[in-house]
């Protein structure tokens, strides 16, 4: 007879048990069905406002680190965005002020304020990233690094 009601008990507990469980698994998959996705990246979380286009003078380098990148301002009033990362090994360059150069300390690449190459053994320039003038307000668009070869004027953008 205590046997008996052992193995009911049991019984019942494992059945509760179960139907816990189906009821987590429930909610689980009907939360991630369910629930609308949200895009990874909107315009406020990829466009960095680097600042007032007046706040840049001409013929400088401002590192941006958090956007992962270098914004040149050219002697000519232009905007460049470049990739820290050297295009030999993904080393971060560092602007050589002095030198007017982007150095790469992990195998002595240099790249000029262009981003191209000065000094092998980095095959191509340095990625850009898009700059947008808005409203008197210098955009970078960090979701679009754009491969180059070498440095063309139509990289540069003109407020």
């Amino acid at each position: 007879m205590a046997e008996l009601k052992r193995r009911t008990f049991i019984k019942k507990l494992w059945t509760i048990l179960g139907i816990i469980a189906g009821a987590e698994l429930l909610v689980t998959f009907s939360g991630f069905f369910g629930a609308k996705r949200k895009p990874l990246f909107d315009d406020s979380q990829h466009l960095i406002d680097a600042g007032k286009v007046s706040s840049f003078q001409l013929n400088s380098v401002f590192p941006f680190r958090s956007g992962k990148f270098y914004l040149v301002r050219l002697s000519d009033g232009g905007f460049m965005a470049l990739s820290l990362k050297c295009t030999h090994l993904g080393c971060s360059v560092m602007w050589n002020e002095a030198k007017k150069e982007f150095l790469c300390p992990c195998h002595a690449s240099s790249f000029d304020q262009f981003g191209e190459v000065i000094n092998p053994p980095a095959p191509r320039a340095l990625d850009s990233y898009p700059v947008i003038i808005r409203e008197g307000k210098v955009l970078v668009d960090i979701s679009k690094s754009v491969h180059r070869n070498k440095f063309e004027n139509s990289q540069v953008t003109y407020a």
